[in-house]
């Protein structure tokens, strides 16, 4: 008995030693195909994993001015994340940058703001139209539930995201 006892509790101790370093995996930029409405993680320039998303209603072109629908394009940092968030996680793009600042500054327009990498709307029902590349969002780029549990875990505050058309 105290053997079966010894081998579960080393059983065990295997286990949590392979999902923490799975845990420690972390990416090194995150790339969006806005086009092809994928998010690809990039661990030393190879593609780790991909993921379907879902845009702003009017997902062509670069987000010029809060409330435009549009999905930025360029070169961000994810910055901080957001348990708590309205929607299923969610991790921060620090939209606008200076150069985004300055356009909207010289049109005389707000840039908007608050872009995030998020799950499904907290308190509804999933639809299946959040997570088949349909665009909902306000300029945000939507993935799974499921997705973002591994976002969250792959990709650390400070991690660079590329979006591109």
């Amino acid at each position: 008995m105290q053997w079966y006892l010894i081998m579960s509790l080393y059983a065990l101790l295997a286990v949590q030693g392979h999902c923490s370093a799975q845990a420690d995996v972390a990416v090194d930029k995150v790339l969006v195909k806005k086009s092809q409405r994928l998010l690809y993680l990039l661990k030393e320039g190879k593609i780790y994993r991909h993921y379907r998303i879902s845009l702003g209603t009017t997902p062509d072109g670069h987000k010029q001015r809060m409330g435009d629908g549009r999905t930025p394009e360029g070169h961000y940092l994810i910055d901080h994340r957001n348990p708590h968030s309205q929607f299923y996680r969610s991790l921060h793009i620090n939209y606008p940058n200076a150069n985004d600042k300055q356009r909207a500054k010289h049109e005389g327009v707000n840039p908007g703001g608050q872009i995030f990498i998020h799950g499904s709307p907290n308190g509804l029902a999933v639809k299946a139209s959040w997570n088949s590349g349909e665009d909902w969002t306000l300029g945000c780029i939507a993935v799974s539930n499921q997705a973002m549990d591994e976002l969250w875990q792959l990709v650390k505050n400070g991690t660079p995201i590329e979006i591109l058309p």
